[in-house]
């Protein structure tokens, strides 16, 4: 297993700036526009007794538009139903959760390679070295490199890590994640010294083991903030977090599929029989108009009950749709996750980027971006089968509560569940290298 992953300055920011790419063209269309501007004042609450906000009246003063680098200064609109979800569930909220998911992070299991593998000197042919003890494979070792290694190994006390050379400070927050890193400076003995790189190894991290008392004036000096540079104490909780979300990726993957939901959760949350006062959910989306009739909504949920095996959908529902639900009601919870969590569920899918975000800034980038992907689109299909109006979001309808809307619905959800499973098994093994390498279980 190497000591030290090298990867020279042109490889990462080439790879950081087409990760920034990718995260502003799949965010971009969620952004507050002109076109999408918001009256919060319009928007209006569905008490007792109170209206839903027709599609006319949603609209209200412009905003601007964001584009270039001004994208990073914008937020996502939390009118847009296929994007207020990465708000509401995942915490991405204004500038700077934007900029959170568009900072690049290397792939932490490039440290499980063999630095005597075949892959070594692939990877040398593309920017990446790989360091053993005290030396590389390749022989003609330059006395920089040399250099560069020794000073890595004394900030990391001997754990090294991962080097992205010459990043520095200004790259921290923006390019890079200010959470997890270490500087390797040029000269231990000086406060002020210029950088070989910044480091990651989450070993370190979460074994709290800091950079020496030169590396720490470093950081203090360039406005490292020590709070969010060094890590909590490594204890069985911090543990039992990341096992559990394994524990969910294995057990997901290893579900029955459940391909006769029909995406009825959205109609639970809306669900009211004659009578009944309206549920506390009903204000879900309450900028967005109904396509449907409140009786069809209730015809839908109550043809053949509910399938719903996702149990933070199940907290949504309107209480008189619990019972309608077949794998069980108000009775389950976080405990019956395991057991219920399956392969077709479009919200386990959309989870995944919860689950991924958890590991940052030790997970690979290029997976990041494709679980984003992946949960944009589960939440695209989610929004398009729901009883709500969103056409003018430039979204599409699947109408569920039609025999033939319930087939495309099973089409797109079978398409959309194979697409999620590498990404779900790619995760999962995410998990495992990062459980092998930070707390030494597993593998």
């Amino acid at each position: 297993m190497p000591k030290l992953i090298s990867i020279s300055e042109e490889v990462w920011r080439t790879a950081a700036s087409n990760h920034k790419c990718r995260i502003q063209s799949l965010l971009r269309p969620g952004l507050v526009q002109k076109s999408r501007a918001i009256s919060y004042d319009n928007v209006q609450q569905n008490k007792p007794g109170g209206k839903r906000v027709p599609k006319e009246n949603r609209l209200g003063s412009a905003t601007t538009v964001m584009m270039g680098d001004d994208f990073w200064g914008s937020s996502l609109d939390p009118m847009n139903p296929v994007y207020n979800f990465l708000i509401e569930y995942y915490g991405i909220k204004g500038s700077k959760g934007i900029r959170r998911l568009s900072r690049w992070s290397p792939d932490p299991s490039l440290l499980l390679l063999d630095v005597d593998s075949e892959d070594h000197d692939h990877l040398s042919n593309e920017g990446i070295m790989l360091y053993g003890e005290d030396k590389t494979r390749n022989t003609d070792v330059s006395l920089l490199h040399s250099t560069i290694y020794q000073a890595a190994m004394q900030v990391s006390h001997g754990l090294g890590g991962i080097l992205l050379e010459n990043a520095n400070v200004h790259d921290l927050g923006g390019t890079l994640h200010l959470r997890g890193c270490i500087p390797v400076p040029v000269c231990t003995t000086s406060e002020n010294s210029d950088l070989y790189g910044i480091l990651y190894n989450p070993a370190i991290y979460y074994n709290h083991r800091v950079p020496n008392i030169h590396d720490a004036s470093y950081i203090s000096s360039n406005h490292i903030h020590p709070h969010e540079q060094t890590s909590t104490t490594t204890n069985d909780k911090t543990i039992s977090q990341f096992q559990w979300y394994a524990s969910i990726l294995q057990s997901t993957l290893e579900s029955e599929p459940i391909l006769h939901c029909h995406g009825l959760h959205e109609w639970a949350m809306q669900y009211r029989p004659p009578g009944a006062p309206p549920p506390p959910s009903a204000k879900y989306q309450a900028n967005l108009p109904l396509r449907v009739s409140q009786q069809v909504i209730n015809e839908a949920v109550e043809r053949k009950g509910i399938s719903c095996t996702h149990v933070d959908a199940l907290r949504f529902f309107a209480p008189d749709a619990k019972p309608l639900n077949h794998p069980g009601g108000s009775e389950l919870g976080r405990k019956d996750q395991l057991r219920l969590e399956q392969k077709a569920c479009v919200h386990a899918h959309m989870d995944l980027l919860k689950i991924a975000m958890k590991l940052t800034p030790f997970v690979d980038a290029d997976l990041l971006g494709d679980v984003l992907e992946v949960a944009l689109e589960a939440r695209k299909l989610d929004v398009e089968a729901s009883p709500y109006d969103a056409t003018a979001f430039g979204v599409g309808t699947v109408p569920v509560e039609t025999k033939e809307g319930r087939k495309l619905y099973r089409e797109r959800q079978k398409v959309l569940m194979e697409k999620a499973e590498p990404v779900r098994k790619r995760l999962l093994e995410a998990y495992e290298s990062f459980l092998y390498l930070a707390f030494d279980i597993g593998l």
